[in-house]
């Protein structure tokens, strides 16, 4: 049997083509066989500061023959072995998503144990600059901070979980420069345009009771498709948000809502319940709370996305997004004296820091209205 080779070990020889070639051993094959790491250079001396580099880089580390395959291959795999089971079908296919439409094209066909840091850098300039997949009418072709930040995310954890498969000696997106999440600031509809949209949607038969039960409760619009008639307690006056509707690979698919804190039992206004009964004896055979017009199944967020939008348009507010309401109901409760420990289980928030944070616009008139009280409580008792 042969004697296998220390990593490390290697060889230089100079090539018929006049370059230089150097190899060290990083690894070694089930069977024994060493995996080497090549390097090449037009002068000697050139090569010798590649190998030490190299040396440097591979040194106490032992990879896999795995480490020859390509960035694109390891991506694929990290997806269906670490990603498939361990996380929501909608989280899967964001994470699939960034990998399909910004690494994989930039760095996809590059052995995954040669990627850099510099090439991590390059990719999210490149990114930065020119990477939306559409070009947006507002932005351009510019991708957005947020979304490189979250690709940062998705491609930081696939390479530390190549690391420590033995795939890679060093993930390359350590240390990289990466922009802060830029937030879409949050838009509160005014009173004036409350006022309006809701007469707008009092005069539809098929959608009034739907946005009514919105404004009040600050469903998400996945959780808010998802109610059955099984989730509504009349004599409790109360509704059960256990699950949520979203499309995956073209499928309609229901589960957890997003997260522990988003399973709970919303108390609702008597005038909620009874507009949920008369809207129960539209379809009284029918499941669903809110059932598609067209099928009579659950309605599809992304078709139901078309329908607010032609309500939008029908009163000039095209610029309203339907999770703008869910803002709005959440601002009009803090106004209105609701506390931020109730908000925050109201709306399946992790906690009332996040509910806070979110929603520090709301907070400034509650806060002087506070100031106020205060002085003329401890006014009076001096």
């Amino acid at each position: 049997m042969a004697k296998r080779r220390p990593s490390g070990d290697g060889m230089v020889r100079k090539r018929e083509d006049g370059r230089w070639e150097g190899r060290i051993v990083v690894g070694h094959k089930k069977n024994g066989t060493p995996i080497f790491q090549h390097a090449y250079a037009h002068t000697q001396k050139e090569l010798t500061e590649k190998l030490h580099q190299n040396i440097e880089r591979y040194q106490d580390v032992e990879l896999t023959e795995d480490s020859r395959m390509t960035l694109g291959e390891w991506l694929d795999r990290w997806l269906t072995d670490y990603k498939e089971n361990t996380v929501r079908p909608s989280t899967l296919a964001g994470y699939r998503s960034c990998i399909e439409n910004y690494i994989k094209p930039q760095l996809g066909g590059k052995q995954v144990s040669l990627v850099t840091s510099q090439d991590v850098q390059k990719l999210y300039r490149r990114l930065k600059e020119n990477g939306r997949v559409r070009e947006h009418p507002r932005f351009g072709s510019a991708l957005s901070d947020t979304t490189i930040n979250r690709l940062h995310a998705i491609f930081h954890q696939a390479m530390e979980d190549a690391l420590h498969a033995h795939i890679i000696a060093k993930n390359p997106t350590v240390g990289a420069t990466v922009p802060k999440a830029s937030h879409a600031q949050k838009r509160v509809l005014t009173d004036r345009e409350l006022d309006t949209f809701l007469d707008a949607v009092r005069e539809d038969k098929i959608w009034g009771d739907f946005f009514y039960v919105e404004l009040t409760t600050g469903l998400r619009r996945g959780e808010l498709l998802a109610l059955l008639w099984t989730d509504l307690d009349v004599e409790k006056r109360t509704i059960s948000i256990t699950k949520q509707v979203t499309r995956t690979k073209g499928e309609l698919v229901v589960s957890q809502p997003k997260t522990h804190n988003s399973i709970r039992v919303l108390p609702i206004s008597q005038q909620a319940v009874e507009l949920l009964v008369e809207e129960h004896k539209k379809h009284p055979g029918n499941p669903y709370m809110f059932p598609s017009p067209k099928t009579g199944g659950m309605f599809d967020p992304d078709s139901f996305r078309h329908t607010h939008e032609k309500i939008l348009k029908s009163i000039g507010a095209e610029h309203i997004r339907f999770h703008d309401l869910r803002h709005t109901f959440a601002t009009l409760s803090l106004k209105n004296g609701v506390d931020v420990k109730t908000l925050s289980n109201t709306l399946g928030h992790y906690s009332a820091g996040f509910t806070l944070s979110t929603y520090t616009h709301a907070t400034p008139d509650m806060m002087r209205e506070a100031a106020d009280t205060m002085g003329d409580v401890i006014g009076k008792a001096i």
